[in-house]
């Protein structure tokens, strides 16, 4: 049997099963309930390799980890690191329960639904689905962008064939499945990124006489432009140790504000299983990011076969995995498909849900029925898709630079804009509206005018991952600040709003013995 034919059997068997799954879960998805957060009803495991795989896509096993393992060498691991622990541990910890109740008691499905309710306010909803619109589209479209190289080196097909099949075997499970099909075939994606991730790193390896080997030959790699110190690359902090936090912070604290990221502590079944998820979450993010980080780190020694000046820090990724065996590389695609699969369905149902319940049951049609949202979510998932595939085929043909950079901002922006007024209102009375909004203005404004105006900027937040960065940081003090300088909510509502922590509940006791004098 051909190498070839090896692979595309590996594919199609890949595809129907995602398929298959999304046909089997349409019976979880007759509600709104059901079809965005799969009736809440959802297991630890199940929500914590949903959260993984949203979390690591193809923009972080080819993009980020062959830019930044080639900048800052093995030290570019600790990005993967706070990913786990920072972006997965602390994040489950911190966010995991008081989501799951508030989000309940408040009736709200997705993160602009929540601030409607905690802040009484319809502008704020649509405010926020708004960002979410404008944001999440390029960055679901930058999913792609990954997939055109390893596609081209394993297949020898067109990016174009490559993306449309990608978005319509995504499209088909979630249209028929809703978040519980969404949520399944991410725990399979799940279990393919934690086993080709180990495979590829020790084929890798392998090829350069093992770890030692490969770390002592990254530690006489020079390079005078990034630093004159010997052996930087193999060293514990790098280059750049500055730039690097910055990188940390974006990609770790970021999640704590992204819609499609919170959205799966609204769906997870109990405080049980939060606990529990937590664990498995951080475990995974170990594995994938600190390992596509890890691998990433290497991208130095195989500059005989890339010319990053020329073809980019996309082709670092590639170039490290075009000689491995034929099968190895029929994985490594699998794996990059499931990473981005995963995340653009979570990207669509996440835009589809907030569009249909956040904007247009409040402005257009208010009295909107279930089958009818169902519906029209459904039919938005087919256009948000379709525009993503657009501005993907427009990007890789004429190289609209803007485009590009305004995938590259998406991720600061939203959760610049919303990780400190979530994260606020999840904990303290005290939080108002007028600070919600002036996170959601600072944040869009200074992303925005980071592609405008960005020579203006100075030096250090010239970088738009340092200024997504510095926004999620600045809205962690704007919004107490702003807070505590403007009208504070009224007590009885705000009361009625945090009694849901505040449940009582009765338990018989067997053992009466105890302090009863």
């Amino acid at each position: 049997m051909s190498d070839l034919v090896i692979k595309i059997l590996m594919l199609l068997l890949f595809f129907g099963v995602m398929v298959y799954i999304g046909i089997y879960c349409r019976r979880h998805a007759t509600d709104v309930n059901g079809f965005v957060l799969g009736g809440r009803s959802v297991g630890p495991w199940l929500t914590a390799f949903a959260y993984g795989t949203s979390y690591f896509s193809a923009v972080v096993f080819v993009g980020y980890a062959g830019q930044f393992g080639w900048k800052y060498g093995i030290a570019a691991t600790w990005a993967g690191i706070a990913n786990a622990l920072l972006g997965s541990l602390l994040a489950w910890a911190v966010l995991g329960r008081r989501t799951r109740v508030m989000t309940q008691h408040l009736d709200s499905a997705t993160m602009p639904q929540f601030f409607g309710e905690r802040f009484d306010s319809k502008a704020l909803k649509i405010a926020a689905s708004a960002i979410i619109f404008i944001f999440l589209i390029p960055y679901t479209a930058s999913l792609y962008n990954g997939l055109s190289r390893l596609f081209g080196m394993a297949f020898n097909i067109d990016y174009s064939v490559c993306v449309i099949v990608m978005a319509l075997l995504t499209g088909i499970y979630v249209i028929a499945g809703g978040y519980m099909a969404t949520a399944i075939n991410d725990f399979i994606q799940g279990i393919i990124m934690i086993g080709g991730i180990i495979a590829v790193i020790a084929a890798v390896l392998n090829s350069q006489g093992g770890f030692m080997e490969a770390l002592n030959s990254l530690g006489q790699v020079t390079d005078s432009a990034v630093s004159e110190t010997p052996g930087v690359f193999a060293s514990f902090f790098g280059p750049d140790p500055l730039n690097l936090l910055g990188v940390m912070i974006l990609t770790s604290l970021g999640t704590w504000g992204l819609p499609q990221m919170v959205q799966k502590f609204y769906a997870i079944k109990s405080e049980k299983a939060i606990n529990k998820g937590m664990i498995i979450s951080t475990f995974f993010a170990f594995i994938v990011a600190g390992g596509c980080y890890f691998l990433g780190g290497f991208g130095r020694l195989f500059s005989d076969k890339v010319d990053v000046a020329t073809e980019g820090f996309d082709a670092v990724i590639p170039a490290m995995l075009s000689g491995l065996p034929s099968i190895l590389i029929a994985l490594v695609v699998i794996l990059v498909l499931s990473a981005s699969m995963s995340t653009l369905s979570s990207l669509v149902l996440a835009s589809s849900s907030t569009l249909t319940l956040d904007f247009l049951k409040v402005t257009v049609k208010k009295d909107m029925n279930e089958k009818q949202q169902v519906l029209t979510m459904r039919f938005l998932i087919v256009v948000f898709i379709a525009i993503s595939v657009v501005i993907a085929l427009i990007q890789y043909n004429s190289s609209v630079s803007f485009i590009a950079q305004l995938m590259g901002i998406s991720w600061g922006a939203l959760a610049g804009a919303f990780l400190a007024p979530f994260l606020y209102g999840l904990y303290w009375k005290g939080t108002t509206k007028v600070a919600c909004w002036a996170s959601f203005l600072f944040s869009t404004v200074v992303m925005i005018a980071n592609i405008l105006i960005r020579p203006m900027f100075p030096t250090l937040l010239q970088s738009p991952i340092n200024s997504g960065a510095f926004c999620m940081l600045a809205g962690l003090i704007i919004v107490p600040v702003v807070s505590k300088l403007t009208k504070a909510p009224a007590p009885e509502r705000i009361d009625s709003i945090f009694s849901c922590y505040d449940r009582k509940v009765t338990v018989s006791v067997k053992d009466s013995i105890g302090d009863t004098e």
